[in-house]
């Protein structure tokens, strides 16, 4: 007896921006449906003769107007077969990292609205959008382990603190502030420039840029960064 698979495949995406020392979700507010004026993932189903990484593509472009560098795939969902009340849907999930400064959001397509929402202000989501999130926040703290962060987060020159300060944000902790500079460092994927950030309060620091060379080589091999807090 021939075996009935009335199955759709969905792609979602999970943006992450880092701006004032808050890391930020890419939301959409759906235009139609039955989760019409519902904040949601941006995302949608796969073309049948399209690639998923280029469904993810689509998709940010049709709803919010950008293009991201990079792309991760984090995990597939589809054991809760309920997870969307319309159709039996298994979704492919894909985080990025962006700098917010750097994209201009634009609604289009199915999307009446785009924004960028902290954390902890993430609504209540459909599907399990809040899951899909929870998911991709563990991961992103798990790859400070093992991974270089932070060069699409960041300016081109930032100070020291900027970095400290962004692994502190997704992290959600205090850290070891000179064993966390001592190990940064002997990575060697800063490099300390002669600009100098002018604060109105303090001493000036010294800023530094990504060594690009350097942390392509880390981010494809890996390392190991153990992170004490304090």
């Amino acid at each position: 007896m021939p075996k009935i698979q009335n199955i759709k495949i969905a792609v979602d995406a999970i943006v992450f921006g880092y701006q004032n020392k808050q890391l930020f979700v890419l939301l959409i507010k759906q235009k139609y449906g039955i989760f019409e004026n519902k904040w949601v993932l941006p995302g949608g189903l796969v073309k049948n003769e399209e690639a998923l990484t280029n469904a993810v593509v689509r998709e940010l472009k049709e709803e919010a107007g950008i293009t991201v560098n990079y792309l991760e795939q984090l995990f597939t969902f589809g054991d809760d077969i309920k997870r969307d009340p319309r159709n039996r849907v298994i979704s492919v999930a894909y985080f990025a990292l962006v700098n917010p400064q750097k994209l201009v959001l634009k609604a289009d397509t199915d999307a009446k609205d785009v924004a960028w929402f902290t954390l902890n202000e993430i609504p209540k989501l459909p599907f399990d959008h809040n899951l899909i999130i929870t998911k991709a926040v563990n991961r992103l703290k798990s790859k400070l382990h093992y991974q270089p962060i932070g060069f699409d987060l960041l300016p081109k020159y930032f100070p020291f603190s900027d970095i400290e300060n962004l692994y502190k944000t997704i992290l959600n902790r205090n850290i070891d502030r000179r064993n966390f500079r001592k190990k940064m460092l002997s990575f060697d994927i800063l490099k300390e420039t002669n600009q100098i950030q002018k604060n109105n309060t303090g001493r000036p620091a010294k800023l530094f840029q990504f060594n690009y060379n350097k942390y392509k080589e880390l981010e494809e091999k890996g390392f190991h960064f153990e992170i004490k807090f304090a």
